[in-house]
């Protein structure tokens, strides 16, 4: 057969695979009404395991990779969880008419909770500087007034701990919280907030502004003395798969100056050394392995970010450096082996690593 003529049959059998997934999300949409008719719980880890079991047996049998065909039925499930997911929050329709103020809600995290709420039905209304006022946009908030049944602070760190002051004075009636990823600049926001009477709580989305399926992601609740806030707030994401964690304040700061604060540091201190080693970034291309692969990935994705919002995740938490110390001073004692000839004090450090990371599970 001639090129043009086995192209020709590769595009027949493409078009076979198109027909095939949308006959699949056919299905897939009938057993999320099921699910939904049932209350059965959207995700199913023993199904999807005999599905991919399943994929890789049929794979080896025909001589395809079995890698290759696991990982587009983990692309078909993670899309279908997706779809169920949304159906899910649709139908529950928790906002039923009532309204929501997001303040920030042009930037992207604000963003993705005004989608978040007008899928559940609530009227939501953005005040942003960004944008200019029209229907349901203010630029400053203050003008779309505090007459809501839930308003999200989601502006940068310092400038949400004046909002939050700024809202407990004019005493909304409403649930408040913010989603702020420290606390420390928001304390005195919040805690004037519930002394004055206020409905108020403390979220931490975990997860980035183009999160789609929130199955397997994390979302922190931090209570601020009003457990019931806390529980109105976490009911938002009844109808979704987020694993929800309370945090106390104080616990909160602590750990997230390790889990951004030391991982942001790491990132930024390799893309550095790389920008100002002198060598040619294609030239270090070609000469890539498959671990600087690995950290290249994680790096340009931490370069791409806001610098703004990194700089106040390191300056605005209270125990932010001790993480930053901690990893000079690892950064120095493995220049302090290798630059000594020590061997078994790099492969103690290697093994302690080791040993801690497995505690992780």
């Amino acid at each position: 057969m001639t090129l043009d003529e086995l192209r020709k049959n590769l595009s027949t059998v493409d078009r076979r695979l198109v027909d095939l997934i949308a006959e699949r999300q056919k299905i897939v949409g009938e057993i999320g009404r099921n699910k939904l008719t049932t209350g059965a719980g959207t995700r199913d880890y023993a199904r999807e395991k005999d599905v991919l079991d399943m994929g890789r047996a049929q794979a080896l049998e025909l001589g395809v990779d079995p890698d290759l065909v696991e990982g587009l039925l983990q692309e078909l499930i993670r899309t279908s969880l997706e779809s169920q997911e949304r159906d899910r929050v649709i139908a529950q329709g928790k906002g039923n008419g009532r309204r929501a103020l997001v303040i920030g809600g042009a930037g992207k995290m604000g963003r993705w909770f005004v989608d978040f709420f007008a899928s559940q039905g609530f009227a939501t209304t953005v005040a942003d500087i960004t944008v200019d006022d029209g229907p349901g946009h203010f630029r400053t908030w203050t003008d779309a007034g505090v007459d809501y049944d839930f308003i999200v602070v989601a502006a940068p760190l310092a400038v949400s701990g004046r909002i939050l002051a700024q809202l407990a004075v004019l005493r909304p009636q409403g649930l408040v919280f913010d989603i702020g990823s420290l606390k420390s600049p928001l304390m005195d926001g919040l805690r004037e907030l519930q002394a004055s009477g206020c409905r108020v709580t403390s979220l931490h989305p975990m997860f980035g502004p183009d999160t789609r399926l929130l199955s397997g992601r994390h979302l922190i609740f931090c209570d601020v003395g009003d457990p019931d806030a806390t529980a109105a707030a976490k009911e938002l994401f009844e109808a979704t798969m987020v694993e929800q964690l309370d945090m106390g304040l104080e616990d909160h700061d602590r750990l997230i100056a390790y889990v951004l604060g030391l991982s942001h540091a790491l990132n930024i201190a390799f893309f550095t050394a790389l920008a100002e080693s002198g060598e040619a970034a294609p030239k270090l291309a070609r000469m890539s392995s498959t671990t600087f692969d690995s950290q290249l990935l994680v790096s340009a994705a931490v370069a791409e970010d806001n610098p703004h919002l990194y700089f106040e995740i390191q300056n605005l938490n209270k125990y932010g450096l001790g993480p930053l110390d901690a990893l000079c001073d690892a950064a120095a004692r493995i220049r302090e082996t290798v630059a000594g000839g020590d061997e078994q004090a790099f492969v103690d450090l290697m093994t302690k690593g080791r040993e801690y990371l497995a505690l992780r599970g």
